[in-house]
Order: structure tokens, then sequence, then C-alpha cells
């Protein structure tokens, strides 16, 4: 047996960062951009105003108080989008609004509460003029042209994973399409005379393949995009016919098969179609894993043989998989989640191995506790639905006493809680 560690450093020396395709931003949500992103625009293209206001010439407005009013002349008006015809000269002014560019000849915005504008519609005077009620110096209420972006800067590096934020910069440019890592396509496969698909009637002594499933939903969790196989049944034959069919993938991922039975035959069928690197890894659950690498045609495909325990699955998928996925999708932060908790539960561990144990993890003034969901059996898939952290016990410990810090890996991770 080998250390999770150990294994997840031979798993990941066997991918590697996928090519570049091109994606529509709105599509490009949480991926990897693969190019250096340039602007050739300024952004914002003009000087514009940061306020609804009067623009002017900050000389005009020397002295200026409420006490001490400068009335200047309104020769305009300009919204956002459209340019001023008319250029502010010495005691003029245009009026403006939010993000218009400012006008030739103003060098400042007042904005509409430092002027009389209010007093002068209560009064229905027309605005004709206008009071200025403070000295403006130049710049005030002014954005400039390139203060955002300028043209030529860098403005997205490769390597960046696109957020909201990163998606709303990318159409600032007029980027409608960006380069970004593609994402793995990733084969599923479940092994086992005694599965039925969930479209079929359950016949007696069967049951339902819902490790496909479980793991498909991961796969598409995670950044990958799933192709599901279905079922390969318990013969060399059946397993390699259904292995050829990942011909094209970029992984594939089986579930059941690994262990020591006389039916389990994965690492048979890996034998004779790769090699298999390693097969059993000091973790419970999960302890029957294989790694290996198969060799369909011209293409070298990483192949990942899960337990087929559902828990066993999931959890191995969440040590391994995972990773493995977001590497080929070019990110760099493989590791999940983990906080600090008390474990409200004692939890043995009998033979050495790292235990990750199901629990609910809830935040009470200001501490994280966690609590076992019951039962830790591997086919007991319901507690992994019940589970929001893996709590982990390391394979030197005996047990984790009621009361005692642990770490948890959460599976799900709300920085609210």
């Amino acid at each position: 047996m080998i250390s999770v560690e150990e294994a997840l450093g031979k798993i990941l020396s066997y991918v590697d960062v996928l090519e570049a395709e091109d994606e529509l931003i709105l599509s490009s949500l949480g991926r990897v951009l693969a190019e250096d992103i340039y602007s050739d625009i300024d952004i914002p293209p003009l000087d514009n105003s940061a306020m609804d206001g009067y623009a002017v010439r900050a000389e005009s407005t020397k002295g200026a108080s409420s006490s001490s009013p400068r009335i200047l002349l309104i020769i305009g008006e300009v919204a956002a989008g459209y340019i001023a015809s008319e250029e502010v000269t010495p005691g003029t002014t245009i009026r403006i609004m939010t993000g218009a560019p400012v006008p030739k000849g103003a060098d400042a915005v007042v904005q509409f509460e430092d002027t009389d504008e209010e007093k002068r519609k209560a009064a229905k005077k027309p605005l004709s003029e206008i009071s200025i009620l403070r000295q403006a110096a130049k710049g005030l209420n002014i954005r400039q042209a390139g203060e955002d972006i300028s043209r030529g800067s860098l403005v997205l590096k490769a390597g960046t994973v696109l957020r909201p934020q990163e998606i709303g910069v990318l159409a600032s440019l007029g980027r409608d399409v960006v380069p970004v890592i593609r994402r793995p396509v990733v084969a599923v496969l479940a092994t086992g005379d005694e599965l039925v698909d969930i479209k079929e009637q359950l016949p007696p002594g069967k049951i339902y393949n819902s490790n496909t499933y479980s793991l498909a939903a991961q796969v598409s969790r995670y950044g990958g995009v799933p192709k599901i196989l279905g079922i390969a049944r318990d013969s060399i034959k059946a397993l390699e016919d259904k292995i050829k069919q990942a011909h094209d993938a970029d992984m594939l991922i089986t579930s059941a098969g690994v262990s020591v039975g006389e039916y389990d035959v994965v690492k048979d069928v890996l034998a004779r179609l790769g090699e298999v690197t390693f097969w059993t890894v000091r973790m419970k659950p999960g302890k029957p894993l294989a790694f290996g690498v198969l060799n369909l045609g011209k293409k070298k495909i990483p192949h990942l043989g899960l337990p087929g325990n559902p828990v066993s699955s999931m959890i191995a998928f969440e040590q391994f998989a995972r990773p493995a996925i977001l590497k080929m999708l070019g990110k760099k932060e493989f590791a999940k989640p983990t906080i600090k908790a008390r474990s409200e539960d004692r939890i043995a561990n009998r033979d050495g191995r790292r235990v990750f144990a199901r629990v609910r993890v809830t935040k009470r003034d200001g501490q994280y506790f966690a609590r076992l969901v019951g039962p830790q059996g591997s086919g007991i898939l319901t507690s992994m639905a019940q589970a929001n952290g893996l709590m982990i016990v390391p394979e030197d410990k005996a047990a984790i006493e009621a009361g005692a810090e642990v770490q948890v890996q959460m599976l799900d991770w709300n920085e609210e809680m």
C-alpha cells in the first residue's frame, strides 16, 4: 500500500494541462485563460463625468460659495453616449450626466448638489443660467481616459481563472470569445454483473447503477465533461470492449473490479491494455484503487479504477480524480478547503490507514464543530448526502477523541457558515 500523497503524486504526473480552445465569454466562467489578454482600447475611451452636474472651467468657479455663488450661463446639455457640440468657455457651463464625455474646454464637474438647480426648478425658473456654490479644482469629478485600462496594457494574464468580474472586464474590451483551456472528457464506466441501469426494472438480486451517476456528477461539478459508457459485465472481453469506447477521452474512470475477488477483473484488463502503476492506497474508505495508463490506439489514456462501494468511490474521486481534472483544466490549486473543527464524536482507527469520516460541520460562537452523520459503512450512500465534510483521522492516530481538534475537508464550502 502507498500513501494518499504518493498515490496523488503518481496520478498527477501522468496528466497534463490540455490545449486551448476559443469559447464564448459566458461559457468560459470558471475556465482558465489560455493566453495573455491585452487591450486595444482605452477604458474609459474619453474623459467622462463621474457625477450628474455641470461641466465647468475650474477658473470660472474661483471663490464660489453658498454665500458668494458664481453664476454661469448654461449653453447646452450632454448625456452618456453623446458628444457635446458646444465648447465650455469662461463664464459658461454645460449640464452633464454621469458617464458623458467631458465637453471641450471643461476641466471640472460640479455636482447638482453644489448648485442652486433645485431652487430654480422649485421656483419654476428657466435653466438658462446656474449658480455654482463651491469652488472646483481642476479634475473634480472627472474620470480620465484610460483610467481603468490603457491601450496596449496587459489586462488579464494566462492562467487566470475567469470569474464574473473577469467576464465583465472581457466584455468591456469588446471580447465575445476568449481562449481558454478546454474541458477534459472523462469516460465513466461501471462494472459488475449485479448492476442494472436506472431506466430498467430491478430484478431480484440486482442493484441500480448509482456509481455512474454520482461520478458523472462529480466530473461535471469540477469542470470535466462526463462520457457515460454504461455497464461492463464481469468478464475480460466485456470490459475490454467497453474500455475501448474511451479511446477519445482524456481520462477513464471505472468503479468496482479492483479488489481481490475472483470477478474483480479491472486490474487484469489494465495489464492487458496498458500498465498498472499501483492498486492499493493507505486510506479508508477507498483502499482498493487501481491506477495505470491504457494504450488505446495512438493515445495513452490515464485510467483510475475506483472501488465499487459507492461511498468509497466518491471519496476516492475527491482525493484523486478531482485534482487530476483540475490539473487538466490548467488550475493550480488542487486542495479542497480544509478547516479546523472540534470533533463531537470519538472515531477509532484500527488498521493504520487514513480515515475520511463523513461529518456534518456547523459553526457555533465562532467555532466549527464536526459530528458524524451516522454509520460509516462504505455502502451507506445516504451518509454522503447528509455530510458536508470529511473528517481526517491520520494514519498514525489510533483514535480521535471527542472534543479534539481535527482537520475537516469540506465537501461543500460556504464562507459565511
